[in-house]
Parts: C-alpha cells; structure tokens; sequence
C-alpha cells in the first residue's frame, strides 16, 4: 500500500518541485506543506503499478530509521520491491563493498567471508555493482542468506543492465531491493554523482561494514572508500580484509591497510564475535 503523502511526494520530485534531500528536510518535512503541493499525483498511479514498486516515504510509518546526519544525506522517499523491514534494525545487517575487478584469490577470500556472515544470520548489504558486490550478493544468496541491494539507478532500469536478473532473485528471494532514484540521470555527472551517493546508503543502514579489497585514490580504487568514509561518520565498525603476510604489497589492498591505520579491523572468523553494533 502506496500512501497519499508518499504519492504526492512521488509526484514532486518527478516535477522538479523537491530538488534535493536538503529541500526537503527544510520545507516539507512536518508534512503540513505536502497537501498544498501543486501537483496531480494520481497521474503517477499507472506508472508506478506498471512498474510493479512500492514507495516508502519518511513521514510514513514503517519508514526504516535514519542516523543523525546532514539533511543532505538524509533520504526521504525510496521505490523498493522486496521486504523493507530490513532495513529496520541495522544491527542485523553488514555492507560489504570492495573493487570492481577482483582477482580470484580475492573473490575466494570474500565468498567465504560472506558465507560467514550469513552463517551468523546476518543480511548482507551491497550496491549491486559488478565485482564485490555481485560476489556478496550472490554469496549471500547462496548460502540461503537475504541480502539488500541499494541502486544508484531507477528499479525499472537497474544498473548494471546485466545484473538486472539478480536483482530479481535478490526480491525473490525474500531481500531487498531499493532506490533514491524514479527518474532517468540527464547527465554522465549525475549519473557518476549517483555512484557515490549510493555509496552513503551502504553505510547508512549497516551496523557493520567489509571492504574487500581496493587500490588507493587516484590508483584505480573502487567507490568503496566513500562507503568506508561514510561509515566511520555514522558510527558502524568498519573491518578490512587483510593478510600481513600476503597482503602488504598487494597494491588491491593499498586502501585496506591505509583504513587500518585509521582504527578499521582485520576481519577474521573470531571477528564475527566482537561485531560493533552502534
């Protein structure tokens, strides 16, 4: 069940009325403008059931809770399919995030890493990306586990197009899977500004994040150092997969040790008991 406040805010940002995050929570979010707004949103109805979403806004009950944060970074709508109260205790949930291309070896190390989690019963979070993240994903998916999938791109038009397969076995599968996103990127910059804002949604609603594996800035890392940033401000525990004996010149994992010299984890089985929970 869509509600009306939802629709109408549906409604606004697909007419360029809300234009951001920030506009939102300054103007709209005690809710008395949203009934006042100029807009038809009963004209949407037909899009959004073709689409076959269901759309979740902050004023709604059962909208997932938000930590304390720039309003900027605050979402306020999503379109989702899937189980949304996921989303609900991020104790339960773990983001794993890493490089686009891995190795073998690396792609090893993060499926049993993964499969350990999920042994635990927890979901694992990720961006649906190729690379680490389709590995966790399907892990996940694997071993039995529900895994959530944050989309830098609108539900209709999943990015990457080849993991849009996925993504239905992620919803059939009893996980998640949502985005900020109902409208088309107009540019490459707002398409790539999407990447990262992705990234934050990763952080936001995991009591824990993993990276597996990623070059430094400017060395061919992956977005992933913008989930680990986010985490750190938003209190998660953030682990890094890393072996001293194996990994120290491995420049896959050059952002790795960079983190565990700003109070990151090395991620290990005995790990699994001593998972921060903010």
């Amino acid at each position: 069940m869509i509600t009306e406040v939802a629709l109408r805010l549906y409604a606004a940002k697909k007419e360029g009325i809300i234009r951001s995050n920030a506009q939102f929570w300054r103007e709209y979010s005690h809710g008395n403008k949203i009934a006042h707004l100029s807009v038809k949103p009963e004209k949407y109805v037909s899009e959004i059931e073709k689409a076959g979403i269901s759309l979740i806004c902050a004023l709604d009950d059962g909208f997932p809770p938000l930590p304390d944060s720039k309003p900027s970074e605050k979402p306020y709508l999503f379109a989702y399919k899937g189980d949304i109260s996921l989303l609900y205790d991020k104790t339960n949930n773990i983001a794993v995030v890493g490089t686009l291309p891995p190795s073998p070896k690396v792609l090893r190390r993060e499926r049993a890493a993964v499969a350990a989690l999920t042994a635990q019963g927890l979901h694992i979070v990720s961006g649906l990306a190729e690379g680490c993240d389709t590995a966790a994903h399907e892990e996940s998916l694997r071993c039995g586990g529900k895994t959530i999938a944050f989309l830098p791109s609108t539900i209709s038009h999943i990015y990457p197009k080849a993991n849009a397969p996925l993504a239905e076995s992620i919803i059939q599968n009893g996980g998640l899977v949502l985005t900020e996103y109902i409208a088309e990127p107009e540019t490459h910059y707002e398409r790539v500004r999407r990447l990262i804002e992705r990234d934050r949604l990763q952080a936001m609603f995991a009591g824990n994040i993993l990276l597996v594996a990623s070059n430094l800035p400017g060395q061919g890392d992956s977005g992933s150092r913008h989930a680990m940033e986010k985490a750190k401000t938003y209190g998660a525990g953030r682990f890094v997969l890393y072996d001293r004996t194996t990994d120290a010149d491995d420049p896959l994992f050059a952002l790795n040790r960079q983190l565990l010299g700003d109070g990151a984890s090395i991620f290990t089985r005995n790990a699994l008991n001593s998972l921060s929970y903010p």
